[in-house]
């Protein structure tokens, strides 16, 4: 009896001490998960319980000058997401492999993903709706109403794939605009995303009474372009017929603008891309070779190909500068009679400092000649001397008023600078080479905007492409102005050089630009590609018409290694269409 006493009271305290024991390892535990890990572990609940999916907003529409060409748009589709812990076990391989099948996936990678541990996981982006309508009927044929959703989404398409490719540029998956427009002004077209927020236990079931807590996606804003969609068309057209026709080795450009507002009517780049498959191959030849390449190399040729030649790349301009030198001369008085006979002798060439710099036409000299002639002859050694007299401090007050030494700030990304020697660098040779618009580069835009500012009486226009932004929800339009930089030249300059211009087409090296019944003016131009290249470029720039000039056109074409057709019939097209301005 007293054994048996001793035995339950031993029983007792270890039964005791045991529950100490547990008690202890519970405080510890308790106080393991509340302190250490408490904040993950309501961070895991959180996401378990509350399932938080982005509503992706339409991108705003991009638009030609009418307003009324939809030049990029978006479309509406569907993501495809699943909780994980919301699918059963039972039906976990079950779901993996039908999304696989339906979407064309991977089936183990979509396994993973409906088995992992996480409160959502993306299956599929972009998907059109017949696809996720097929999954709709499965989903209720076999009894799963949770754990797969499919929410609202939006795509981009470009209705008219090449158009003006590396002016609107293109979007990532993410609707993010990646290059041209798209980029530059991926803030305005963005929009804001919305959101679905469900509460719910393990199971998936709604818990509470807050239900599904839906917030409203704010679609991007619309732009209209200053672009015109006739003109960028036979520009685009004409241009990839030139560079063929003249097998330009580095393809071609054309800048359209509009001089008394800076609006850009058309810009085009030759080769061009797709926008709707930024990233395969643009030509016949690169399909053949495409998948023998390496990625490196894919990646290079298509950086290229999505590069806006215009205002990305530099060049020499050559012999179109000197309308730049004659609008200098005659500003500051150098030159008064633009045809006076005789003020200027051609003898083929012209010693500066111990250089003798030759006349394109040094084995048959001009002779005597005026402004105008020399203009129309493009006589390299008249130029020069002109830039002599004008000296070098004030002929880089030119360059600047011009706004040839800085960016014109055109609303597009990548915008090079002209490259220039420092003013305190240019001796006699320099400027000798610059008065004939050799041995520096600017962009394209660069020199169509001086130009322009001839074109226009003399006031400095800023380029740009965007003229409009029209709010999505209140249709509320913001204008983008005008931007003058002051006065580049006087009105009676601007006349002067207008008129030597027009004696090009007519009389000069540019005739072939010549059209029955219009006023057109211009300019011809050759110069090197880059120092032993034995590349050469050649441009014209055109203006037109000469009494009251409404578009200034520059075509660049780089490496022609043959002689082919001319650019008349651009020069046609846009002087017998000037009513439309």
């Amino acid at each position: 009896m007293i054994f048996t006493k001793l035995t339950s009271k031993k029983k007792m305290r270890n039964t005791l001490f045991i529950c100490f024991i547990i008690i202890i390892g519970l405080i510890i535990r308790l106080a393991f998960i509340q302190l250490l890990k408490g904040e993950e572990l309501s961070k895991m609940a959180y996401e378990q319980q509350t399932l938080d999916r982005k509503i992706n907003p339409k991108r705003g529409t991009i638009y030609d000058s009418t307003g009324k060409i939809e030049l990029a748009v978006s479309s509406t589709v569907e993501t495809v997401t699943v909780n994980p812990g919301n699918i059963s076990k039972e039906n976990k391989e079950k779901v993996a492999k039908k999304l696989a099948e339906l979407f064309e996936l991977d089936y183990e990678k979509i396994l993973k993903k409906v088995t992992k541990k996480s409160s959502i996981e993306t299956i599929a982006k972009k998907v059109e709706k017949e696809k996720t309508d097929e999954l709709r009927v499965w989903m209720d044929t076999n009894n799963i109403s949770t754990g797969i959703n499919i929410d609202e989404d939006t795509k981009r398409y470009y209705p008219y794939s090449n158009f003006a490719s590396q002016i609107i540029g293109f979007c990532g998956s993410d609707n993010q605009g990646l290059d041209g427009i798209e980029a530059k002004y991926d803030n305005e077209l963005k929009g804001k995303q919305g959101s679905i927020k469900r509460h719910s236990d393990a199971k998936g079931t709604e818990i509470g009474n807050e239900g599904e807590n839906y917030i409203s996606a704010i679609d991007g804003k619309d732009l209209i372009l200053t672009i015109d969609f006739t003109i960028q068309s036979i520009v685009e057209k004409y241009l990839e017929e030139a560079c063929i026709d003249n097998k330009c080795t580095d393809g071609g450009n054309i800048v359209v603008m509009n001089p008394q507002n800076g609006d850009i009517l058309a810009m085009a780049t030759y080769p061009s891309y797709n926008l709707n498959e930024p990233y395969e191959p643009y030509t016949d030849e690169l399909k053949q070779n495409w998948n023998n390449m390496e990625q490196s190399e894919k990646t290079k040729m298509l950086q290229a190909v999505w590069r806006n030649k215009a205002i990305a790349d530099t060049y020499e301009p050559g012999s179109v500068f000197k309308i730049i030198t004659s609008s200098a001369a005659i500003e500051e008085g150098i030159v008064t009679d633009i045809d006076k006979e005789g003020e200027f002798a051609c003898t083929g060439g012209i010693e500066v400092a111990g250089v003798r710099i030759k006349c394109w036409r040094y084995y048959r000299p001009h002779g005597a000649e005026s402004l105008r002639q020399a203009l129309m002859n493009s006589c390299n050694p008249v130029f020069i001397g002109l830039g002599q007299k004008i000296g070098v401090h004030v002929y880089y007050s030119y360059l600047n008023k011009f706004r040839l030494l800085n960016k014109t700030n055109i609303d597009l990304p990548g915008e090079a600078n002209s490259i220039f020697l420092k003013e305190e660098k240019a001796g006699p040779v320099e400027l000798a080479t610059i008065s004939f618009g050799q041995r520096f580069e600017i962009t394209p835009i660069q020199l169509v905007t001086a130009v322009s500012s001839v074109a226009n009486g003399g006031k400095s226009i800023q380029p740009r492409v965007v003229k409009k932004i029209i709010d999505s929800e209140t249709k509320e339009e913001t204008q983008i102005p005008v931007k003058e930089n002051g006065k580049v030249i006087s009105k009676e300059t601007s006349e002067k050089v207008l008129s030597m211009m027009e004696s090009v087409v007519s009389e000069g090296t540019g005739k072939n630009a010549k059209v029955a019944g219009y006023r057109i003016g211009g300019k011809t131009g050759t110069s090197e590609d880059g120092v032993n290249t034995n590349k050469y470029v050649t441009s014209f720039c055109g203006v037109a018409p000469i009494e009251n000039p409404q578009v200034v056109m520059l075509i660049t074409l780089y490496n022609p290694t043959r002689r082919g057709r001319t650019s008349r019939r651009w020069v046609v097209y846009l002087v017998t269409t000037k009513e439309q301005y």
